[in-house]
């Protein structure tokens, strides 16, 4: 009878998040009773490269209001994705940080958009974000190419700033001065970087007509955006 009652106690959907909406021990269906909400897997998206202001938040996600950015921020932290941090001066500022678990999912979300994008239906030309672009270099890297040379590459994309760092196969990417890159790609949006990545679009062509800078060695550049392709389409 004990372990009848333990057991019940643990599947009560009023005692634990698991179980919520699906009532079933799959950790799929607990991953996403955990970010399966309209937003919140996108927050998660933003925050994989440091914590955030809300504003910051605000703005990489247009189409969110603060009313659901606040309830799913809430949500997030009660489930242990996410926690707030207090900033001191000179900027006092609270900002939202990923806990040390929520780091884990960023394989999820790669897979997860290697998995669409092989859909007829993804677009690749609707807007993307600053961090959304760097994650998607991560996603889509031919590791084997990679491991053939060694390069830092910095970004400016929309006011953010990145530096990627790629080596034997591997490409960490964090925020920071692009100066320190052997190559910098400036551009007023994600969008552009893309364009060269995904779409073979010649440097030449986005610096006349989107704004594109591109600074350094250029063969490095061509060279470092050889190594990034969209999965081919299945179905």
């Amino acid at each position: 009878m004990k372990l009848q009652k333990e057991t019940s106690i643990s599947l009560d959907p009023s005692q634990s998040l698991h179980g919520k909406w699906y009532g079933d021990a799959c950790g799929t269906a607990f991953a996403l009773e955990l970010v399966g909400e309209r937003w919140s897997l996108l927050i998660v998206r933003e925050l994989m490269l440091g914590g955030r202001r809300f504003s910051d938040l605000r703005r990489v996600l247009p189409g969110i209001s603060a009313k659901v950015l606040t309830e799913r921020l809430d949500g997030l932290e009660k489930a242990g994705v996410l926690v707030k941090r207090q900033l001191g001066s000179p900027a006092p500022a609270q900002v939202y940080e990923l806990t040390e678990w929520g780091y884990l999912a960023e394989p999820a979300i790669q897979e997860l958009g290697r998995w669409a994008a092989r859909s007829p239906l993804h677009d690749p030309q609707l807007p993307l974000s600053p961090v959304s672009l760097m994650l998607s270099m991560r996603t889509m890297l031919d590791r084997d190419a990679a491991k053939t040379f060694d390069a830092v590459i910095g970004f400016e994309v929309a006011g953010e700033t990145f530096v990627a760092e790629l080596t034997n196969g591997e490409l960490p990417i964090r925020r920071g001065d692009p100066a320190a890159g052997q190559v910098i790609f400036r551009a007023p949006a994600a969008p552009v970087i893309a364009g060269l990545l995904y779409a073979d679009l010649p440097m030449k062509d986005l610096e006349a007509n989107a704004g594109l800078l591109v600074e350094g060695d250029r063969a490095l550049a061509q060279r470092f955006l050889d190594l990034f392709e969209l999965p081919p389409k299945s179905g």
